[in-house]
């Protein structure tokens, strides 16, 4: 039985659904794509038959072998021509040329080898709604362009329609939708915990994946609703080891009466604490009255921290809170301006993330994009307007830092990944720059931020185990995966009595 039927025995995988869900590894040779402008002849020349067969296993050796190595780690640094060498899940060496005769190599010729991007805020279950509120923006204001929008729609229809089984394969095909993208590690927000049941099925999704999880324990709605009392037990059920895959962040939302206990629940487990914070949405003066009694910590995550005060930023500051942005999110929805220079000048560890796939796409090329230029714009137009005095432009080295280490820190896996560095598990992604839209590599930080997209992601490992190899996902069937989702997502527009229309 799976954890759905049989809560008593976690451990015990279902083989119905895995062979529902999971399908024989792809043909990675069939997948190989991206030397731009070489003949079919010199490409097939660069073709490995496939992944190094126990890649991730203890005591397997994988040596990642002439690429261009971005570590993310100023103690270890760059290499234009680099090698990266794993054991197990763990780095072990990075450097110029690294012998290991016994150990199975991963030719990275004119491939940026670099850590796994990683997302700190990331609404998976609504999977099967993306694009649905493309159009929309955060709350009903009372102003123009307001009908259709997130709390109302998403949250206050859809997402009270939601059974564990649409839980499940919206959270399975978010993940690996996230891989195909080089995101190697997710903060999952699900505000879908209606029941035991719904959570259950949403740490399954995750796990299910194969990737680095941090399973968000948020809010939910109806007659079974158990959050947030059940943490403890989801807590001892999945997470009582600190050595795998997922782990556990509480939801703190203050706009929900009761946010206290889910803030001590939170703190009595350990866990760090997540919520969202818009000042648009009325929440500043709670938030500064939690900073002024000393409730902040390094163990918050505030998401998005558009419209606050000074005084809330002071307080955030002064804790060593950590900062999430959603830029394009923030930008499209009203949420307001993204306080990208705000946690600069306070010199705050921040992060970025996708937030809502129903209106921005989760890849992270997207959200690094946005995250530069909209600096830059400011940075640039107080030049062009003749300031004597203002911030620094941001560089392309420093978008991938957050969106690599500072995820990292953030949810408090700084020691084990978010850069290549001896002794972290390998969560390592390689970037294809010989494709027709990056060749000739000039930048290797220029060229990720503003030039690829998710299909120069050739790639994907976590923990040492190989995901993605070559253009293609492994051990999907992502065929029937699709299937599972449009059924899910018919189920939900009929029960939330919404007419499908492609061109609304």
């Amino acid at each position: 039985m799976c954890r759905l039927c049989n809560p008593a025995r976690p451990e015990k995988p279902c083989p119905s659904r895995r062979d529902l869900l999971k399908g024989s590894a792809i043909g990675a040779a069939a997948a190989v794509t991206g030397f731009g402008g070489i003949g079919a002849a010199q490409a097939a020349s660069h073709v490995q038959s496939g992944p190094p067969e126990g890649a991730g296993d203890p005591g397997r050796r994988v040596l990642i072998k002439g690429g261009t190595v971005m570590s993310m780690d100023e103690s270890v640094g760059n290499f234009a021509t680099g090698d990266v060498l794993i054991e197990g899940k763990r780095i072990v060496e990075v450097g110029t040329s690294i012998d290991a005769p016994d150990a199975a190599v991963i030719e990275a010729d004119g491939k940026i080898v670099m850590p796994g991007f990683i997302d700190t805020h990331h609404h998976q279950f609504e999977t099967a709604l993306r694009s649905q509120l493309a159009n929309g923006i955060l709350v009903n204001d009372g102003r123009p362009a307001n009908a259709s929008n997130y709390y109302e729609t998403i949250l206050g229809n859809f997402a009270g329609r939601y059974r564990p089984e649409d839980v499940y394969i919206n959270e399975l095909f978010g993940g690996i939708s996230q891989i195909d993208a080089g995101v190697t590690t997710v903060m999952d927000v699900s505000q879908i915990h209606h029941s035991p049941e719904h959570s259950d099925a949403a740490i399954e999704g995750l796990q299910a994946a194969g990737r680095r999880g941090v399973f968000g324990y948020f809010e939910g709605t109806g007659d079974r609703l158990q959050y947030p009392m059940d943490a403890r037990r989801i807590k001892e059920q999945y997470f009582s080891s600190e050595d795998q895959l997922t782990t556990m962040v509480m939801g703190g939302e203050i706009y929900i009466p009761g946010y206290e206990t889910a803030w001590e629940i939170g703190r009595e487990l350990g866990l760090k604490i997540a919520l969202h914070v818009v000042g648009t949405f009325g929440m500043q003066p709670t938030f500064d009255a939690l900073g002024a009694a000393g409730m902040f910590g390094p163990d918050n995550i505030f998401i998005h921290m558009t419209g606050m005060n000074d005084d809330g930023w002071r307080y955030a500051a002064d804790a060593g809170a950590h900062v999430s942005l959603s830029v394009p999110i923030e930008m499209h929805m009203r949420h307001g301006q993204p306080p990208i220079q705000r946690c600069i000048d306070r010199g705050m560890s921040t992060s970025l993330s996708t937030d809502v796939e129903c209106t921005m796409t989760a890849d992270f090329f997207t959200q690094m994009r946005h995250f530069i230029t909209l600096q830059r714009m400011w940075v640039n137009e107080a030049a062009l307007n003749g300031a004597e005095d203002y911030p620094a432009l941001m560089q392309c080295m420093d978008a991938l830092r957050h969106a690599t280490m500072g995820g990292a820190e953030g949810l408090g896996l700084g020691s084990k990944v978010g850069s290549l560095t001896p002794g972290k598990e390998a969560d390592i992604i390689l970037l294809d720059a010989q494709a027709i839209n990056v060749a000739p590599l000039n930048n290797a930080p220029g060229a990720v931020v503003t030039l690829m997209e998710r299909n120069n992601v050739d790639t994907v490992m976590v923990a040492g185990r190989i995901l993605k190899w070559q253009g293609a996902l492994q051990g999907f069937d992502v065929p029937r995966l699709t299937g599972e989702l449009e059924a899910s997502r018919d189920y939900l527009f009929e029960a939330a009595g919404i007419e499908r229309d492609l061109f609304a």
